[in-house]
């Protein structure tokens, strides 16, 4: 507790963000992440099938840990140079971030929301396919 500097009293000072969106917005937001994480599962699947070693399966994690780095995540993607814009603009993180930011800010969603998760369905349907390949080479 630290003393409030205008009234003298202890006050608890507390960070962070607060939604109030709804149970909707937040089912929302679940239905995104769920999909999301299991489309990146499905990734993980293939060089796991694929490597010869714990290390070369892990390797292949590297790539995907820069996504969000280079996704409206941490700026708005306006402030990037021009290459690094593009790249931001056109990947998944990007559209997932923002139509949770959208979904947790009672902010329109616009096409986030439909692009986030056209991107979690095409990457889950690409990955699963490419996946089964892999294992059905693999036990034949």
């Amino acid at each position: 507790m630290l003393e409030h500097p205008l009234r003298g009293r202890a006050v608890a000072l507390v960070m962070g963000f607060r939604s109030s969106a709804g149970v909707p917005a937040w089912l929302a937001v679940a239905g995104i992440l769920i999909l999301f994480t299991l489309a990146l599962t499905w990734i993980a699947v293939i060089p796991g099938l694929s490597a010869t070693s714990v290390e070369g399966a892990s390797a292949f994690s590297y790539p995907l840990i820069f996504l969000p780095f280079l996704s409206s995540a941490f700026v708005p993607t306006a402030t990037m140079p021009g290459p690094v814009r593009f790249f931001a603009e056109h990947q998944p993180v990007t559209s997932i971030v923002n139509a949770i930011r959208a979904l947790f800010t009672q902010q329109p969603v616009g096409t986030d929301l439909w692009l986030a998760l056209a991107w979690c369905l095409g990457i889950l349907l690409a990955a699963y396919l490419f996946a089964m390949n892999t294992y059905r080479r693999r036990i034949a």
